[in-house]
């Protein structure tokens, strides 16, 4: 019986001494995170967690101990009463006062989530199936960032790197020590934009725009991934967010700047049709690939192949329109809000030609911008 007795109370103990770091280390935890609201956010759980800790000993202590002292082999005999107005009292008043000391820092909490006032800056965060495309309102830079983990990894041809599934193209680079407002809607379907270490994840809603923010404190890169089951492809949208010193912020938007001043620039000119096929494989290869296939295979029947489709290469026009606009009623979206002029004219010209495609024309940046004008 004693010896029962001290098992139960040890590992009582144990459980009360485990600190948190530990689990943390052993990714049992929430990360703390590098936002002051991350930290209140795990504060915040930590206090709840250990509350829920006590009161479980507590609970499950009073309920073996009555299983082992007043057990049947012993003699013991149910007590017969109907009601115990104190006891009544006390099971009622001490949890009331459990949930109000709960709910006091949790609803400060809550209220520093949602102000998102005074803000230094703003970023459209816009979902698409299956990316995320940022703007920074105030500096007219936009750009798509998307999965940059090698195909041949995904298919088990190669070694699975150290961020496997969770590195992009182009990160979201933000400044430290800046108070950042995020916007967050969707093209398509609800998808969800999470960085644990931000103490973000908020979810993107067609037709509607939600808001959060972040300052955050300590340089660095930071993942997180869509937290909402988005499609075939939910798995392939990583958030990486890059935290830099204000003055390299500055620095890297004024290079974005000037790639979009060149960009627009270059709409004026005739591409050659090398210029055409190199760009077009890249955003072929960014944001056609996942559904079509690298080799132009495509996935029959919800996304045809391209590889060999006569029917597009016999018809230009519709195939502008198609990737322009789309094809309502089917999986295939439009890109006319998601890509600029450029790299349409670039990935249909190498959907034309690639793959043993002999089509031997291209489409200019200048025409495509002409239409998404009209």
């Amino acid at each position: 019986m004693r010896m029962r007795k001290r098992l139960v109370w040890t590992m009582s103990g144990a459980v009360l001494v485990m600190p948190a770091t530990a689990a943390l280390a052993n990714g049992w935890n929430m990360p703390v995170g590098v936002t002051d609201l991350s930290r209140d956010i795990h504060g915040l759980h930590m206090a709840i967690f250990w509350i829920c800790v006590v009161i479980g000993i507590v609970v499950f202590g009073a309920l073996f101990y009555s299983l082992f002292r007043y057990r049947r082999s012993r003699g013991a005999q149910p007590a017969r009463f109907h009601e115990h107005t104190t006891v009544e009292v006390i099971w009622t008043v001490v949890p009331l006062l459990i949930l109000v000391a709960m709910a006091v820092p949790a609803t400060a909490t809550l209220k520093s989530m949602y102000d998102s006032s005074e803000a230094d800056m703003e970023v459209m965060i816009t979902g698409q199936q299956w990316r995320w495309r940022y703007e920074y309102r105030d500096d007219e830079v936009a750009f798509l960032s998307s999965l940059a983990t090698p195909r041949e990894q995904i298919a088990g041809q190669q070694a699975k790197g150290e961020h496997y599934l969770l590195e992009v193209d182009r990160p979201l680079v933000l400044p430290v020590d800046r108070k950042v407002r995020l916007l967050l809607t969707s093209d398509d379907v609800i998808h969800s934009w999470w960085v644990p270490e931000l103490g973000v994840k908020q979810d993107a809603i067609p037709g509607f725009v939600n808001e959060n923010w972040v300052r955050i404190n300590e340089p660095g890169i930071y993942r997180g991934q869509c937290a909402e089951l988005c499609g075939r492809d939910h798995g392939f949208m990583p958030v990486v967010v890059e935290a830099v010193e204000p003055e390299r912020f500055d620095a890297w938007l004024a290079e974005r700047q000037a790639e979009a001043a060149e960009a627009a620039m270059g709409l004026d000119r005739e591409w050659a049709m090398e210029e055409l096929m190199a760009r077009g494989e890249q955003v072929y290869g960014t944001i056609c690939a996942s559904c079509h296939q690298p080799d132009g295979s495509g996935n029959p029947p919800v996304f045809p192949a391209l590889a060999g489709n006569q029917a597009l290469l016999d018809d230009r026009e519709r195939h502008i329109e198609t990737v322009i606009d789309g094809i309502a009623g089917s999986a295939m979206p439009g890109f006319a809000n998601t890509l600029d002029p450029a790299e349409i004219a670039a990935v249909i010209t190498y959907e034309r030609n690639a793959w043993g495609n002999e089509a031997g024309d291209s489409v200019q940046p200048s025409a495509i911008a002409e239409r998404l004008a009209d």
